[in-house]
């Protein structure tokens, strides 16, 4: 029966191909960004022969020129959960929790995402979903309003529900189906100009704190950014304005390295866009981007202790807001952390997969000792790409798009619980997916080894 149905992946690699069209028709500028992210890596690939090598032998290379992460947010349990449901479809699961109220943006969010190595090959596109904590409103009035706002409104299609449920049914869609639900789901991303409600509450959701007005207001949750991958964000961030784009003032994350680690991210300003209230009134609403990721080697427990640590610290007194500087500080912050693949792993900083050297052979009968295999030459590590977010990159991308003026502190507590809840499903823990991607590629290999 699976050979009838068109595999979740196929639907994957359609509705993101399909959402990245739209999202260009919408937002041209993130052409441009495309453009000017292929132009760099090109030059990139050209210059360093090995990192092009490597990139071709893992399967990288393949993933650099459609691997995308989009964002969209939410104001419900019941949409949170109906997109987990739609998100299924395409072989897309919930992976981790981040609560960005901490940083001054009141949500907490899972990124969907493909979760085995095939999946991830074919096409690791992930969207990062934030639920509006409705509770974070201070204002009682404001805060029952917002949730009768949004519970008035149907964010998917009936044609994209009823081929949800067929797929729950059935355990998947034929191609027809799968093509037809495609066309259906992108229609709860699509952006529309006309606001749901009138010019006086946007402002009064808008002066509680713009991403709020920017859930509330609208028929459903438009796709806010997507991001293609770059091999050097420095040089994307450095040609930005000459190719008439203007970048948030620093790149948010780790600094530059020469072995890349998680994740940095930068961004184009949002869009000012006229939209239409529903009294009739015309105003500008400022939500939507284009946003660059550079992505390096997932970090291991012990590994993101270290980065939080040596983060934290950096935020301390840091001496300007210009990228120059924030890097200069940064770079000088992360010192302690070892920038050397071998040491990274022999020290169990970071992930790795486990492969068999080409025509490597070996007699293990007599030692499984992996350091041994590895100084051999018969096994080979090669970094594992991190998948997932890092909450205060996230938040500083939010909030560098969101403009002045808003709310930046919230008294609120984490909640993985109440957001699992609302989900309707527990979150994986990502870096208990990592730790067994990296078990079960070296079991692999031991078992390759032994002829097993």
């Amino acid at each position: 029966m699976s050979d009838y149905f068109y595999s979740a992946d196929r639907i994957r690699d359609r509705f993101s191909q399909a959402m990245s069209d739209m999202y260009q028709q919408e937002v041209p500028q993130y052409g441009t960004l495309l453009s000017l992210v292929a132009e760099v890596n090109q030059e990139v690939i050209e210059r360093d022969t090995s990192l092009a090598t490597a990139l071709s032998s893992t399967g990288e290379m393949t993933r650099l020129h459609v691997e995308r992460h989009g964002a969209i947010r939410v104001g419900s349990p019941a949409e949170l959960s109906l997109l987990r449901r739609m998100f299924a479809v395409m072989g897309m699961f919930p992976v981790g929790y981040y609560d960005l109220s901490v940083a001054g943006v009141p949500v907490h969010a899972t990124a969907f995402r493909p979760i085995d190595d095939e999946a991830l090959t074919l096409n690791p596109f992930r969207l990062f979903t934030s639920l509006l904590r409705l509770e974070l409103i201070a204002n009682d009035e404001l805060r029952e309003q917002a949730a009768a706002i949004i519970a008035s409104r149907e964010i998917v299609t009936p044609q994209a529900v009823t081929l949800i449920e067929r797929f729950e049914v059935q355990g998947g869609l034929n191609e027809a189906e799968a093509k037809a639900f495609v066309i259906e789901a992108l229609e709860t991303f699509r952006w529309h100009r006309d606001a749901t409600v009138d010019l006086a509450t946007y402002q009064a959701l808008h002066h509680e704190h713009r991403l709020i007005a920017d859930v509330v207001c609208f028929r459903g949750p438009h796709i806010n950014h997507l991001t293609p991958r770059t091999l050097d964000i420095d040089e994307v961030q450095r040609r930005m304005p000459a190719s008439g784009i203007t970048p948030k003032a620093i790149i948010e994350g780790p600094p530059r390295r020469h072995c890349p680690i998680l994740l940095r991210q930068t961004s184009f300003k949002a869009l000012e866009e006229s939209i239409y209230f529903a009294d009739e009134a015309e105003g500008q609403h400022t939500a939507r981007f284009g946003e660059i990721e550079q992505r390096g080697v997932a970090l291991t427990r012990k590994g993101r202790t270290l980065y939080d640590q040596l983060l934290a610290a950096s935020r301390q007194g840091e001496p300007s807001t210009s990228n120059a500087n924030h890097q200069a500080h940064l770079a000088q912050a992360f010192v302690e952390f070892p920038d050397d693949q071998e040491v990274l792993r022999r020290e169990g900083l970071a992930f790795f997969h486990y492969r068999v050297a080409p025509g490597a052979k070996a007699d293990i009968g007599s030692t499984d000792n992996i350091e041994q295999l590895l100084a051999a030459g018969v096994l080979v590590a090669i970094p594992m790409i991190y998948e997932d977010f890092l909450p205060v990159s996230a938040a500083g991308i939010f909030q560098s798009n969101l403009g002045d003026g808003t709310q930046d502190e919230y008294s609120s507590q984490s909640s993985q619980q109440a957001f699992e809840l609302a989900l309707g499903a527990p979150v994986t823990d990502e870096i208990a997916l990592y730790e067994h991607r990296q078990e079960n590629s070296l079991k692999q290999a031991l078992a390759e080894l032994r002829g097993v």
